[in-house]
């Protein structure tokens, strides 16, 4: 399902509101609540602190921890107050401000409690002296002058004024100055408690005064102030977002409305297409389970309802190659015009397609003016869908769909099931090929039967004529020395002897056909052998026949087997090349690469996908007629008088035994050509066709490639394969790019061009612009490419274009190796 601008904003407004929630929330109110709650408590304890000093000051309390936990309990609620100093400087210099306070009015409660416990202590002392002088017989004088000291002491307590205080200094003065009496000693501790107490009340008094004249409370009454003004503000913004929150929640509804009805369309396009899918499962059920008289009938009944789905006016499917099928329904009424549909595979290789070969017009008066439109528009179309393959013999098969106005053909959603339906058709017909060559894959079954049996017997009887063979060749060498080489008979001799050495050689090669052993899996270089091939086969044929070696590519040809036997098929190849030209001619004897992308059927055999050496033997013969190209490669056939109809019949053998196939092409009049595909290995390398060692470690690779469609497919394909791509489409830049930064990149891959001379000329500016990179040429095909050009370019190794993965992914890590081997040697 398409996803519209609207419902990809769905998640951005749904951060949005998470945020608007967030903030609705007002999480600063609660830390403003916290901070009023706290200034409440110091206002509380501050006045708990007084009222306890106040009773201390007044004998009430005794014990000064009261005090010391209302110090401790202020200090720890004005640290709680930092949270709040930390919104606003205004609140930070403020407790900062009544922190100092707090300081202070903890050195004058220290004050206090020291002077005031002395004070408590000489108040103590002065009543129990009083009392004792008091209460003195026969002195009341005494004890009058003491009773005034103690009622003016006591006003002193309560009143600190200066006027007070003289009187009692007055009145401490008038006692000191009266003659000693029965006890001297406790008069004269009351006057000393007396002295001290007159200095300490106001002291005393002092400090409480200066304690009590702190500002705490205007400190306090700012902050109170400051944090009401915030938590005013931050409900006031809550509110703003909360009405923020619910505008956002109504567009979100909106946009989930939106959402609930593209899901429903959604839901209902995947019903049609779950419809579409069982439609075609169907189909595919009826073509397996039809048999061969009924596929034809099964076709036609599948293009039908296939039609009847997609909305479609005509329907077809066109096979060519060897099948040679066409199936053509119409609606009632409706005929096919001139050559359609079979131009219609010819007209699809104008249109851009799918990964799946989907071709799809909607609507053909849309198109851009040209040929192609106008071919639609003169079969009176309206829409048209198809899907194409290319065939093995390079044809196009097609199944097509032809709408006529007005157009109600299906989106392009379910027309990509079209693939699946023409696969069962395709397997339908090739089941029914399959069927038509039974019979005779049958009686070929039963020949070859009886070849084996043939070649089984033949291969007894030749162990025991070798030993009758061996013993003719001898007798006669004895033979000829006793006979001179001038005489007659010794010329009979000689010819004796000739005919048991070819008896001898042909008994070898019906052991060596009888004989079935799996090739050794050892490395072969086909190119290495070719040359010495090459030189043996100059030496022996014929002086009219010429060998001619295709250009080397440089690139590595190891294949897995034993040396002497692939040579021994290329000797035969050759052999009979050279004796299908009368003994003049020209033997072409090439060695290429090849990547085999998907499975592919020869004439002798099949190749499974992977890289293969192809070893090919062309001449310019006879040709072979089509009775004897069926019966090639049976054991003892032979179109020669002097054959013996095992060359061939070995060679094949070989091939199969080595993994391999052949494929022979043929035209009488005009010559042959055997090629011979052996699958092809990397020395050292995995047995995965792309393994973990050989993926890249995000080594950078510049990629040169003129098609910008192929570009993106094969930057896509570097990057699954763990390398990071730099594309262009244009040569003049990447050559740029190389130019301005040559150790940016690992690897050089050159795919562009119109011509391989272009594609080589630009690799050669590449290497001259970074020398030490590895430069991969990737052409069509490197027949016309001079080896010496390659080297003088740079390239590592030519690939085949379009780049497959198996073969890039063995290509670069060889390039990776080489570029590290040049990296070390530098250092």
């Amino acid at each position: 399902m398409r996803i519209t601008p609207a419902l990809a904003a769905v998640p951005l407004l749904l951060l949005l509101l998470t945020w608007f929630l967030v903030r609705g929330v007002n999480t600063e109110a609660e830390m403003f609540d916290r901070a009023l709650g706290t200034l409440e408590d110091v206002a509380m304890t501050q006045g708990a602190l007084r009222r306890d000093i106040l009773g201390a000051r007044a004998g009430l309390l005794r014990n000064y921890d009261p005090l010391v936990r209302d110090s401790a309990a202020l200090r720890d609620l004005l640290g709680r107050l930092d949270e709040a100093a930390a919104v606003d400087p205004r609140i930070a210099a403020a407790v900062a401000g009544l922190g100092a306070l707090m300081v202070r009015q903890d050195e004058l409660v220290e004050t206090f409690k020291s002077r005031n416990a002395l004070l408590q202590n000489s108040l103590a002392y002065f009543g129990v002296l009083g009392s004792r002088l008091g209460a003195a017989d026969g002195d009341t004088a005494l004890a009058a002058d003491v009773g005034a000291l103690a009622a003016a002491m006591l006003r002193l307590t309560l009143d600190t004024s200066p006027s007070v205080a003289r009187d009692v200094q007055d009145r401490l003065e008038a006692l000191g100055s009266r003659p000693p009496p029965g006890d001297p000693t406790s008069l004269q501790a009351l006057l000393a408690h007396g002295r001290l107490l007159h200095d300490l009340l106001p002291a005393t008094d002092g400090v409480l005064k200066t304690l009590f004249a702190l500002p705490t409370s205007r400190d306090l009454a700012e902050i109170r102030g400051i944090v009401i003004e915030h938590q005013i503000a931050s409900r006031d913004d809550a509110r703003n977002f909360r009405i923020l929150l619910y505008g956002v929640s109504v567009v979100l509804l909106g946009l989930l409305i939106q959402a609930g009805l593209q899901l429903r369309a959604g839901a209902m396009s995947l019903r049609r297409r779950a419809a579409f899918e069982h439609l075609i499962a169907g189909i595919s059920a009826r073509l397996i389970t039809a048999r061969r008289p009924q596929v034809g009938a099964q076709i036609e009944q599948a293009l039908a309802d296939l039609a009847a789905h997609v909305g479609a006016d005509r329907a077809y499917v066109l096979f060519g190659g060897p099948a040679r099928q066409h199936h053509v329904w119409t609606r009632a009424g409706i005929d096919c015009p001139p050559r359609w549909p079979e131009s219609a595979p010819a007209l699809s290789a104008g249109f851009d397609r799918t990964a799946d070969g989907l071709i799809h017009v909607r609507h053909v008066a849309r198109l851009p003016a040209g040929p192609a439109r106008d071919a639609l528009a003169a079969a009176g179309l309206d829409g048209w869908a198809c899907v194409t393959s290319r065939g093995a013999d390079g044809t196009t098969d097609i199944m097509g769909f032809d709408a006529l106005p007005p157009s109600r053909m299906i989106g392009p959603d379910q027309l990509s099931l079209l693939r699946t339906a023409f696969d069962a058709i395709a397997n339908a017909i090739g089941r029914d090929q399959l069927e038509r060559e039974r019979g005779r894959l049958e009686e070929r079954l039963q020949q070859a039967r009886r070849m084996e049996t043939v070649g089984a017997l033949a291969s007894g009887i030749a162990h025991n004529f070798n030993n009758i063979v061996g013993a003719i060749l001898g007798y006669t060498e004895m033979a000829e020395a006793e006979i001179g080489s001038g005489e007659r008979a010794a010329r009979h001799l000689r010819g004796i002897r000739r005919a048991g050495e070819r008896a001898r050689d042909l008994i070898g090669q019906i052991l060596a056909y009888g004989r079935r052993r799996a090739a050794p899996s050892r490395p072969v270089d086909v190119h290495a052998l070719v040359v010495e091939a090459a030189s043996l086969l100059r030496a022996s044929l014929p002086p009219g026949v010429q060998l001619v070696l295709g250009q080397e590519n440089h690139a590595a040809k190891i294949v897995a087997g034993e040396a002497a036997q692939i040579q021994q098929v290329i000797l035969n190849l050759c052999n009979n090349a050279a004796q299908a030209m009368d003994g003049a001619g020209r033997i072409g004897l090439d060695v290429e690469l090849h990547d085999v992308v998907h499975a592919q059927a020869l004439s002798h055999g099949s190749l499974m996908p992977g890289r293969y050496v192809r070893i090919a033997v062309s001449d310019a013969g006879r040709g072979i007629d089509a009775e004897t190209l069926g019966r090639l490669f049976e054991p003892f056939f032979t179109s020669r008088q002097d054959g013996n109809g095992l060359g061939l019949a070995t060679a094949r053998e070989i091939v199969r035994e080595h993994g391999g196939a052949i494929d022979v092409w043929t035209r009488p009049g005009e010559g042959s050509r055997f090629a011979v595909w052996l699958p092809c290995i990397v020395e050292d390398a995995p047995e995965a066709p792309v393994a973990a060692s050989m993926l890249g470690r995000g080594e950078a690779v510049l990629l040169v490639e003129g098609d910008r469609k192929l570009m993106l497919r094969d930057e896509e394909m570097l990057a699954a394969l763990g390398y990071e791509p730099v594309g262009f489409t244009s040569g003049a830049d990447a050559l740029a790019a190389c130019r301005e930064s040559p150790d940016r990149f690992d690897v050089l891959i050159v795919s562009h061009g119109s011509s391989a001379q272009e594609a080589l000329d630009l690799a050669a500016e590449l290497h001259e612009a970074a020398p030490r990179l590895p430069i991969l040429l990737a052409l069509p095909s490197s027949g016309r490419i001079d080896a010496d050009a390659l080297a003088a370019a740079g390239v590592f190794e030519v690939v085949r274009r379009p780049l497959s993965s198996t073969n890039v992914a063995a290509v670069l890590r060889n390039a990776r190796f080489r570029q590290r081997e040049m990296t070390g040697a530098a250092a």
